[in-house]
């Protein structure tokens, strides 16, 4: 009898404290703090991402001379090294001297069946390379880093004998001030093409207009990286072709970028695709004499402590693919250049030079 009234009093308790049970572990704030206790600990930052990109961004101000002098020696020996290697001159760009018709065409970003230039493939490729055997005395290349907001450098790359943009970025409507508006070479990537464009499947004036801050320029297209570059760089070259007037079309070299990729990964650089922005400085050393870079700086914070966070983009905060790119360390290779006298990168204010 005393072992039965033992065993409904343990029954009546534990049903007693059934609802505070219930009530502690259907809680969120308690599970919540249960569980920040059970994996307490110092907190650990992202990877220690942020330390380790202070640590470069202190290294990199440290390293940047403003006071730059052009080192002519250096230069000459960089491009000697570069034009042995890649001969951009006569390779950057497909031509119908480099590419005969019949030949076959290896994409440089994937392995896939080689193309064969066909006749109308052929129609579409510049008949001589667009440089002519010109060098010019000054170049700006100019990428696209929030760094170029309110930077009053537009009339020190408009002052630049030859201009170099990337992807067809925006030039009016108040950018002027900072990124000048002349424009000797622009780029566009089929990604903005597909993203902004629809592809061209649909209506094509509204790329036409976007073209027409370039429409004295060349349009530098890689329609020879991936498979699906080609249809999309071809329909970019009709729809110039079917407005009339607009930028003249040409086509990145795919053995030309092979040859670049090899080129900087001996010079130390690891990454799986290099970007547009070094692409075309690379070319741009073979072609001038000085060349300045602007808007290449790949992180958000500012070299010279402003407060606010840097876009990604002078014009939007549009995130790269950092898997593809890797931007601080090609930075590192171009700061290395710029302490050498090969090169002069711009960061910050531009200060108009006194006459």
């Amino acid at each position: 009898m005393r072992a039965l009234f033992l065993k409904l009093l343990l029954i009546i308790t534990l049903c007693s404290s059934c609802p505070l049970l219930l009530w502690i572990f259907s809680s969120p704030s308690t599970f919540n703090s249960l569980s920040k206790a059970k994996h307490s600990g110092p907190d650990k930052p992202d990877s220690c991402k942020d330390c380790k990109e202070s640590a470069f961004i202190k290294k990199a101000v440290a390293d940047y001379d403003p006071k730059w002098r052009k080192q002519e020696a250096n230069l000459k020996k960089f491009r000697a090294s570069l034009n042995s290697k890649c001969n951009g001159v006569s390779k950057a760009v497909v031509t119908q001297a480099n590419t005969p018709l019949g030949s076959k065409i290896t994409y440089d970003g994937e392995k896939r069946k080689p193309l064969q230039v066909s006749p109308a493939l052929f129609s579409t490729f510049a008949k001589v390379q667009p440089f002519g055997n010109k060098t010019w005395d000054t170049c700006a290349v100019v990428g696209n880093g929030g760094i170029l907001t309110n930077s009053s450098c537009g009339k020190m790359i408009d002052s630049a004998s030859f201009v170099i943009r990337c992807n067809l970025p925006p030039v009016e409507n108040g950018y002027v001030v900072d990124v000048g508006n002349k424009t000797g070479l622009v780029t566009a990537n089929p990604s903005i093409l597909l993203e902004k464009f629809s592809g061209l499947m649909e209506r094509r004036r509204p790329f036409m207009e976007s073209l027409r801050p370039f429409s004295a320029s060349m349009l530098l297209l890689p329609a020879f990286s991936y498979g699906h570059n080609t249809p999309l760089s071809l329909r970019a070259v009709y729809t110039l072709e079917d407005f009339g007037g607009g930028p003249k079309p040409i086509f990145l070299n795919p053995e030309y970028l092979t040859c670049l990729a090899r080129y900087w990964h001996a010079q130390g650089l690891r990454s799986m695709r290099l970007s547009t922005g070094l692409m075309v400085t690379s070319l741009a050393l073979e072609l001038c004499n000085n060349v300045h870079l602007y808007g290449f700086w790949p992180f958000d914070r500012h070299p010279f402590g402003q407060q606010v966070p840097l876009t990604n983009h002078y014009y939007d905060n549009r995130q790269s693919k950092k898997n593809v790119h890797s931007m601080p360390a090609e930075f590192e290779h171009l700061l290395r250049l710029h302490k050498q006298g090969v090169l002069h990168l711009h960061l910050g204010k531009c200060v108009p030079s006194k006459t």
